[in-house]
This record gives C-alpha cells, structure tokens and sequence, in this order.
C-alpha cells in the first residue's frame, strides 16, 4: 500500500531515492522504517489522500483503477494512513510503513482517533483487491550506477555545453 507515509518519499531529492531504494530496498520492513524516519523528518501539517480514483491489484505499473470516491485528510500522515488501511480492511501488519509506525509509538489506534465526518467503519470497502505477489522494492546496483552517471553527465557535461553554445 502506498499511502501518506511513502508518498512523503517523493520529497527526498534526485538520485537519492534510487540509493535508498538500492541500500534499504531488499527488506520491506528497513525500508517501511526509512520511510517512517522520512516522514518523521519532513514532519507534515496536513497529509490529503485521493482515494476518489484508487489503484488496486497488480500496481504500480500492472494494477487497475477503481472509483472509490473517498478524500481523506489529517495533520498526522500516520493516523490517516491506518485510517485508509481500516476502509479497504487491509490488515496493518501487513503495511510496513503502519508496522513501523507502531513499533516507534507514531501510529495511533483507532479508538484515539477523532473523526469529524465519517468513520472508517461507515466507508467500508468489501472486496480491495491488493496484489497477488509483492514487486521488489529494490533497484539493483547497475541501474542506480547507470541512472547516475546519465543523470551527472546531463548536469556537469551536456547542460554546460547547451548553454556556452547559447
């Protein structure tokens, strides 16, 4: 599940993502740590969830869209995240990010939850479909090694000479 946590992720700069994809990305729950510590560090005021049209199944790339039409926002990334989890009844030990999230005191039950519009229970999803197999989270060492030379040949050698021929 990609959720408000691993979405805070897109704001680690340029190539960093594909180190930390290649350094952490062969264990889920590392990786659902390093993404807690991220969301920890960016620390966010308000974390808005789209789930009008959500991506259930085989995803990123294999996955098939479904109307939901569910819009949830909170200034904690890790009570909304678990509150998502309780809709499409996926099981929060499953989640590494959720998994994390617990294990260092961030995640809240939902009992200590305030809802001002809707509970979960009320917005129930009966039949999300999550993948059938997990897609490896890691890159390996020659695509992150090939995406950085390409991605510092552009910057220190293409781009300047683009611009001193002007």
């Amino acid at each position: 599940m990609s959720l408000g946590v691993k979405n805070l992720f897109g704001c680690v700069p340029g190539k960093m993502k594909a180190w930390w994809h290649l350094e952490a990305g062969r264990d889920a729950l590392r990786f659902g740590n390093m993404l807690v510590e991220t969301a920890q560090t960016i620390d966010p005021d308000l974390t808005i969830i789209d789930g009008i049209i959500a991506h259930q199944g085989n995803g990123p790339s294999g996955g098939e869209p479904r109307a939901l039409g569910i819009l949830g926002a909170s200034g904690d990334v890790f009570a909304l995240d678990r509150a998502i989890l309780e809709i499409l009844q996926v099981d929060p030990t499953t989640v590494p990010t959720v998994v994390a999230g617990y294990k260092n005191g961030l995640c809240p039950e939902l009992s200590q939850m305030h809802f001002p519009h809707q509970h979960p229970r009320e917005l129930k999803v009966e039949d999300w479909k999550l993948p059938d197999t997990l897609v490896p989270i890691d890159f390996g060492l020659p695509r992150v090694l090939r995406s950085t030379l390409k991605n510092l040949y552009i910057r220190w050698i293409q781009e300047p000479i683009q611009a001193y021929r002007g």
